[in-house]
C-alpha cells in the first residue's frame, strides 16, 4: 500500500483551465483549446503544470488501469492479453469480443450477466461494418465489456453478489475505491456513474498522474506491474487497431498510456516520469499533440513523438494549418531518450 492516510479530496470547483493548444490556419490563430497538464519527474514531484491540476475532475476511462490493479489485489487471476482487455476501452474488434467471452467463460458466466449498457463498437471501421451488416448494439461490443467481465469474475471469486456489482456500495466497488485512494494518494471527491454504468470516482489530474506513475514504475510481480506489463505488451487489446494510444505505447519504449472520454490522457514511463492531460472541451484533436508535448517536456526524445504532432487543418482539401501545443509546453532543455 502506498498511503495509509491519503490527503484530503480535491476541491470541487470550476477548473481554472489555461490555453494548451492553438489551431493555426495560415499563420492566424483560428481557435484555442483550453485544458490542464501536469508532468511528474521520476521522484514523483511536479516538474511542470499548466492550468488547474488540483481541482476535482472525472478521469473517465483513464482510471481503468487503477481499477484493474484493484481487481488483481482482490484476487482476479488474469494476465497477458485478457488483463489488458480488463483495463481497455476497446474498439469492439472480434478479438475484443472473444476476449470478453473468454473472461466470462472462465468465471462460468455469460453475456447476460453483464450490466454495462449495450452499444455499437467504438472503433469507427468496426462500427460501420456492424451497421452495414444490420447488427444491433450489444453489451460485449460496448468498449468497457472487458472491464465488466473482469468485475463480475472478481465478485464471484470473492463470494460477492453479481446482480448489483455496479452499485457504489457493493464490496467490489468499495475495494476499487480504496485502491483509487491508495494509488492517487488522495480521497475521492465525488462518485458518479460512468457512461458504461460503473461507478466513476472524481480525483485530481495530479492524483491521476501519480497513480499511473506508481503502476508504471512498480516492482516486478506486483499487481501494478502486471497491469503495466499486460497493457504495454498487448497495447491493441487495451484499445484497438489504429488507435493513437496504442501507437503511442509502441513508439515510446516502456510507455504505459491510457485515454479517456472528454479529452483525458495519462502516460507514464518505467522510471516513474508521468504526464496527465485534460482538454477542457473534450477534443481528441488536441489530446494527443498536447500529450506528446508533455512527454517531450518530461524528457522523451522528440523524434519518438513526431507522428503525434497533431492533425492537419485542411483548406480546399490541402493542408493549410495545424494544431500546435502552446509554447510554454515546449521542453526547456535538451531531452534525454526514453
Amino acid at each position: 500500500m502506498y498511503s495509509s492516510s491519503p490527503a484530503d479530496a480535491p476541491i470541487v470547483r470550476e477548473p481554472l483551465h489555461a490555453p494548451v493548444a492553438h489551431l493555426i490556419r495560415d499563420g492566424v490563430v483560428e481557435g484555442i483549446h483550453y485544458g490542464s497538464v501536469v508532468v511528474l519527474g521520476a521522484d514523483g514531484e511536479v516538474q511542470f503544470q499548466l492550468g488547474d491540476v488540483e481541482a476535482a475532475f472525472y478521469p473517465r476511462s483513464a482510471l481503468k488501469p487503477v481499477q484493474a490493479v484493484a481487481m488483481l489485489r482482490a484476487g482476479l487471476p488474469l494476465d497477458g492479453d485478457l488483463l489488458s482487455l480488463a483495463a481497455a476501452s476497446h474498439s469492439g474488434e472480434e478479438r475484443h469480443l472473444t476476449g470478453a467471452r473468454r473472461i466470462l467463460g472462465l468465471a462460468g458466466l455469460t453475456e447476460d450477466d453483464l450490466r454495462n449498457v449495450p452499444d455499437m463498437p467504438y472503433g469507427p471501421a468496426v462500427r460501420d461494418t456492424w451497421i452495414r451488416e444490420g447488427r444491433q448494439p450489444s453489451r460485449l461490443a460496448q468498449n468497457c465489456s472487458g472491464k465488466h467481465a473482469a468485475m463480475l469474475w472478481t465478485a464471484k471469486l470473492n463470494g460477492w453478489s453479481l446482480d448489483d456489482y455496479l452499485d457504489p456500495d457493493h464490496p467490489l466497488q468499495q475495494a476499487i475505491a480504496e485502491i483509487v485512494e491508495d494509488l492517487t494518494g488522495q480521497r475521492i471527491a465525488r462518485t458518479t456513474v460512468d457512461g458504461c454504468g460503473a461507478p466513476l470516482f472524481s480525483i485530481s489530474l495530479h492524483g491521476l498522474a501519480r497513480a499511473v506513475s506508481r503502476i508504471a514504475a512498480a516492482a516486478p510481480g506486483t499487481p501494478e506491474a502486471k497491469v503495466a506489463d499486460a497493457m504495454r505488451e498487448h497495447a491493441e487489446m487495451a484499445s484497438g487497431a489504429g488507435r493513437d494510444v496504442a501507437a503511442l505505447m509502441r513508439a515510446v519504449p516502456g510507455l504505459l498510456a491510457k485515454d479517456g472520454f472528454e479529452g483525458v490522457e495519462v502516460a507514464a514511463l518505467p522510471d516513474g516520469r508521468a504526464v496527465a492531460v485534460k482538454i477542457a472541451d473534450g477534443a481528441n484533436r488536441a489530446r494527443i499533440p498536447v500529450t506528446a508535448a508533455a512527454l517531450a517536456r518530461a524528457g522523451v526524445a522528440p523524434e519518438l513523438l513526431t507522428e503525434f504532432a497533431g492533425e492537419a487543418l485542411l483548406g480546399g482539401g490541402r493542408p493549410v494549418g495545424f494544431v500546435r501545443p502552446v509554447r510554454s509546453l515546449e521542453p526547456v532543455e535538451a531531452p534525454v531518450c526514453a
